[in-house]
């Protein structure tokens, strides 16, 4: 029988639209002969909808149209079932719109890859794919991830954070500690992706500037010293904590010749995208695969990357991004990507592996993962409340603060 696949993509998320472009990807790679495949959108407002018009990219160039012409479902555990139920079912309609075997969220950003989805799905006991709700919010929080790259004795660049808000009150002692950097610094909110609200600053001026936009999209506020003259090399790893190997590396780089890679440089094909381009996500990056390296270049950042994936406890596909010293040849990590565009897809391809059987792990290694728990202890039977009183439950109350 085939495995009933749901693929979750949207959210609100700054990201929204770039997780419709992979999850796209995702879907029309998936062996239709193994699988039957549920695009479930999450929508700006976290309703869910479902419907085979979800399957066709071209449906997408008015979101609100389509979306009236979805259904909006919600999604329960019944009966060691994961079931899909319409929202406002019709009188003479199915109560039932199908079951979920195994979900695969593509979801970029924040309320999807930083944990909240992979929390629903543990609420459902369905397997998922790709990071656990640990793995994934120390993945998209870039201070907690840093400081476990930190504490792991792995390479990162001189940063600091601060809560956005602090600027109001402490604009000198921030300002301060960027000086110690010594300029130019980027400036990052905490918790987004795809270049969204990072720049650079080279003066007090700009910093401030830049330390507002970023502000926008996080409470939690990074900043780091550049590495420049700067190299951006890219590694993808496939697996989870018992096994994990790399791929081929990539070095990226700006199409539009800024410092930095931007959203439009990686969607957008720096602004002068085609609709295909457009389709490809971070596919149509300008790249050069594999990464013009030596032999033992190449090693240490596979190296690196495989032990970045362990320490932050992740599984499924990521991309871990690593900043090289062009001069010196140091390598930095800089950040891993728990769902990257388009699931690195083409990293793989680079390898001989190709993005079906990428799908194809990433549904085996969710399914390993819940044949694991299955054997694990989670709770126990105690008597506890046998013992508790009502006299109890009345003193248990305590005082009001």
């Amino acid at each position: 029988m085939k495995l009933n696949i749901a693929v979750f993509f949207g959210g609100e998320s700054v990201e929204h639209e770039v997780s419709i472009i992979s999850a796209h990807q995702a879907i029309e790679a998936l062996d239709k002969n193994k699988y039957n495949v549920i695009p479930v959108y999450v929508s700006k407002e976290r309703k869910l909808y479902v419907s085979d018009l979800l399957k066709d990219m071209s449906n997408y160039k008015d979101l609100k149209h389509l979306i009236s012409q979805c259904t909006q479902v919600s999604i329960t555990s019944e009966d060691n079932r994961v079931v899909i139920r319409p929202v406002k079912p019709s009188l003479f309609g199915p109560k039932e719109l199908g079951t979920i075997d195994v979900a695969i969220p593509v979801m970029h950003g924040t309320n999807g890859e930083d944990g909240t989805i992979q929390g629903f799905f543990e609420m459902l006991k369905v397997p998922y794919a790709g990071c656990d709700l640990y793995g994934a919010a120390i993945g998209q929080d870039k201070v907690l991830q840093k400081n476990v790259l930190n504490d792991n004795n792995l390479p990162i660049t001189n940063w600091f954070w601060v809560y956005g808000a602090e600027m109001d009150t402490h604009q000198s002692e921030i300002l301060d500690k960027v000086h110690r950097l010594i300029y130019p610094v980027i400036i990052k909110p905490a918790r987004t992706g795809s270049s969204v609200g990072i720049s650079i600053a080279h003066n007090d001026e700009e910093y401030l500037a830049c330390f507002d936009e970023a502000r926008q999209y996080d409470e939690k506020i990074i900043t780091e010293k550049v590495v420049k003259p700067m190299r951006e090399i890219n590694c993808s790893v496939v697996g989870d904590s018992y096994s994990c190997v790399a791929s081929v590396l990539e070095e990226v780089s700006s199409v539009s010749q800024d410092e930095l890679l931007s959203f439009s440089d990686k969607y957008l094909g720096g602004g002068k995208s085609t609709k295909s381009e457009g389709s490809k996500g971070m596919a149509s990056t300008a790249r050069i695969v594999p990464a013009p390296l030596t032999d033992e270049q190449t090693r240490l950042i596979q190296q690196l990357a495989k032990e970045t994936f362990r320490v932050l406890g992740t599984s499924g596909v990521c991309r871990i991004d690593f900043l090289m010293d062009a001069d010196t040849k140091k390598v930095y990590v800089n950040e891993i990507n728990t769902i990257p565009g388009s699931l690195a897809f083409y990293l793989w391809q680079a390898a001989g592996v190709s993005f079906s059987e990428l799908m194809d792990k990433l549904v085996e290694l969710a399914l390993d993962r819940e044949r694991r728990r299955s054997k694990m202890t989670f709770s126990y039977e105690t008597n506890i409340l046998s013992n508790f009183s009502a006299s109890s439950a009345k003193g248990s109350k305590g005082s009001k603060m």
